[in-house]
């Protein structure tokens, strides 16, 4: 068998069982999408968002990338927000990192890796803004912790810039937006930076006109 068709096979199995537990599963879940959360995380193959939180199919929309960023010129993660907020009315945002992410740890080298070099360039201006907090840090595995905590903190701060959450804590005073990191080695996430809704921020990213 190839190893792609296994993948088939295993959803066979896993649709026959969820109809098993309940014949209008899927009935019910293709009228309907009414997730509460919007999770922002990274593309790595070990930090599946629905397993690690215990979510099922339609409890929470999932948008992916390299390290997790939040990019004021990625079109595509701001159509996902913005259907997320101003479609599906999604109460709390997460950005969860993880430790362990190869993205930062590139991002904090000088080694060129092709073109994926310009979207780690962001992490690097994080490293720039915490140098002096990082660089202080004498284990490198800690250092690189560090590093991923506070490039989780630096997008939530991004997501609070938009115009988008802008116009959200405005008019309707959600969504909620939660940083973690999710620990590789235990399973577990680790809350590290809370914006609840109308948080202040720099009056130069507030918009008046929303």
């Amino acid at each position: 068998m190839k190893s792609y068709e296994k993948l088939l096979l295993e959803n066979k199995a896993w649709a026959a069982e969820r109809v098993a537990d309940d014949p209008t599963f899927f009935t019910r879940l293709s009228k309907l999408q009414t997730p509460e959360y919007l999770w922002i995380g990274c593309s790595d193959s070990r930090v599946p968002a629905n397993e690690i939180t215990g979510t099922q199919p339609g409890e929470i929309f999932v948008h992916r990338n390299i390290a997790n960023l939040v990019v004021n010129t990625d079109l595509n993660m701001l159509s996902v927000l913005q259907y997320a907020v101003e479609v599906l009315k999604v109460k709390h945002i997460i950005v969860c990192g993880h430790y362990g992410c190869g993205g930062v740890k590139a991002a904090m080298t000088n080694n060129s890796i092709g073109i994926i070099d310009k979207w780690l360039r962001n992490i690097k201006d994080v490293h720039r803004f915490n140098r002096q907090e990082v660089d202080s840090i004498e284990n490198e595995d800690e250092r690189v912790d560090k590093m991923i905590e506070l490039n989780v903190k630096e997008q939530v701060m991004n997501l609070a810039k938009t115009s988008i959450v802008q116009k959200a804590w405005k008019n309707s005073n959600t969504p909620h937006i939660h940083g973690w990191v999710y620990g590789l080695k235990d399973g577990l996430i680790k809350p590290i930076f809370e914006m609840p809704a109308g948080t202040h921020i720099d009056p130069i990213y507030e918009y008046d006109n929303l």
